[in-house]
């Protein structure tokens, strides 16, 4: 092959390296992922099916917290009144430690509010009744306020109705346009098809995961599928069905693992029940056959899951860039270079892993300050370990992660690479070498249709030479 054909192949190669995604992998490797994959994506189609709920158990209504129907409703006028006309007397505050004047007092002397509020919705449509704000109240209303009301059946008919809430739908739903607007703009495609991921989760999530376990199905069994299902959906739908996804994949689905056995071991080893406030009493107390230890399992896989994600596409992409960068480089100097950007990874990540619990530990930590408990009191109090268990083995599996994702595309991408070079290097023989030189404008020549060296040395050893350094 003479230089003028080498010369453009090695330029159309070298432009196919410099742009868009990664170069297809071998038919060899995709069957070899394929064959890891398929099989595991089957499984988790055949426990959707098997453990498909068909919608949350039936029960009945106990009228009180979180289990009391509700309505909306509208704040149609509000009147300022005598607070003992109403009997709302403001309850005495104690004094200050400090001996500064009780809380509440600028607030002592005030007249208190009388709204009366109209049900908008469900079977008492424009039915009206009246509640009383005192001064000291965190949340005052105005007319024409939208508020939710909670509807007790069994109640008296003046007490059957209760605001609850205020009605924060429009602001709410005006965040989230605005979110979905700037996950478009700036991830543009990709943007879009997280926003449909996204919305297939919580599909997965609503539909298949709570329901299951209420129906009292094994939430650690139900949790892995449901992870695995939004896994798959998510990763493939964002990134494509390539194989640098499937090794993502295959990175999650390890780390998911270790944290369901870590977690396993010690909430069971810790003694922990679950069972740590008021929420997960009233649903154990309306469905008996949750299991409440295997709820706070499932509430670990899936709380590292979308974490985890962001851990293993990112070193997966890593690992393929830097192999197109230096398409010479092998499987250890790519792990090397890669786990250099991981250990970053790793500090980042499990940093937002504690402050994320801690922040959402806050008035329990309050609590915990304010009787001046010990730092052991504290952290061995079930309320704190359960929290320190989350976040621990979320954080041992996000930390695993890096290394197992890391040297698992290292492995992928350089047998590929191998793979696909050789016969290259078998056909073109020295010639392709001596195109490179003669582009690179080393001064070597043709002569005769053969390539030479400036110096009349040997092309043959050189472009040997060559070849061995490519490899």
């Amino acid at each position: 092959m003479s230089s003028h054909e080498s010369h453009p192949h090695s330029a159309s190669h070298s432009h196919a390296h410099g742009h868009g995604p990664a170069a297809p992998v071998s038919r060899h490797l995709r069957k070899v992922i394929a064959a890891v994959l398929i099989p595991f994506a089957a499984a988790v189609a055949v426990g959707l099916v098997v453990l498909w709920p068909g919608g949350a158990p039936p029960h009945k209504p106990s009228g009180v917290g979180f289990d009391q129907p509700t309505e909306t409703a509208r704040v149609v006028k509000v009147a300022e009144v005598n607070c003992a006309d109403v009997h709302a007397e403001q309850q005495p505050q104690p004094p200050s430690p400090t001996g500064q004047p009780p809380t509440g007092g600028a607030d002592k002397g005030k007249p208190c509010q009388q709204a009366t509020v109209e049900v908008t919705t469900g079977e008492n449509k424009g039915r009206t009744f009246q509640t009383v704000v005192t001064p000291d109240a965190l949340r005052q209303y105005t007319t024409g306020q939208e508020v939710v009301v909670s509807y007790s059946p069994k109640a008296p008919k003046d007490l059957q109705y209760s605001i609850s809430d205020v009605d924060r739908s429009f602001p709410m739903w005006l965040l989230a346009a605005i979110f979905a607007f700037a996950v478009v703009i700036v991830g543009r495609l990709r943007g879009l098809l997280a926003l449909v991921a996204l919305a297939a989760s919580f599909v997965v999530l609503t539909l298949f995961i709570l329901p299951a376990i209420l129906q009292g199905s094994n939430p650690l069994l139900v949790a892995v599928v449901g992870g695995s299902a939004i896994m798959l959906i998510a990763l493939y739908l964002c990134h494509g069905l390539t194989a640098r996804t499937s090794v993502a994949v295959l990175g999650t689905l390890a780390s998911l693992l270790l944290i369901a056995l870590l977690g396993s071991v010690f909430i069971g080893w810790a003694l922990l029940t679950g069972n740590t406030d008021d929420t997960t009493g009233l649903v154990h107390g309306l469905y008996p056959d949750i299991e409440i230890r295997g709820l706070l399992l499932a509430g670990i896989i899936i709380g590292s899951l979308g974490v985890l994600d962001d851990v293993t596409v990112t070193q997966t992409a890593a690992v393929w860039e830097l192999k197109e960068a230096d398409p010479s480089a092998g499987w250890r100097k790519l792990y090397g270079a890669a786990m250099r950007i991981g250990r970053d990874h790793i500090a980042s990540v499990v940093n937002t892993l504690v402050l994320a619990y801690a922040g959402a530990a806050l008035p329990l930590l309050l609590l915990f300050s304010i009787a001046q408990s010990s730092v052991g009191t504290v952290a061995s109090s079930e309320l704190v370990a359960e929290e320190i268990v989350r976040t621990l083995v979320g954080s041992i599996g996000l930390v695993a992660a890096v290394p197992l994702t890391t040297l698992l595309a290292a492995l992928v991408v350089s047998a590929d690479r191998k793979e696909q070079s050789a016969p290259t290097g078998e056909d073109t023989g020295a010639g392709q070498v001596t195109g490179a030189e003669v582009g690179s404008g080393t001064g070597a020549g043709v002569t005769d249709g053969m390539p030479t060296s400036p110096t009349g040395g040997r092309p043959g050893r050189r472009g040997g030479r060559g070849k061995r350094r490519k490899q």
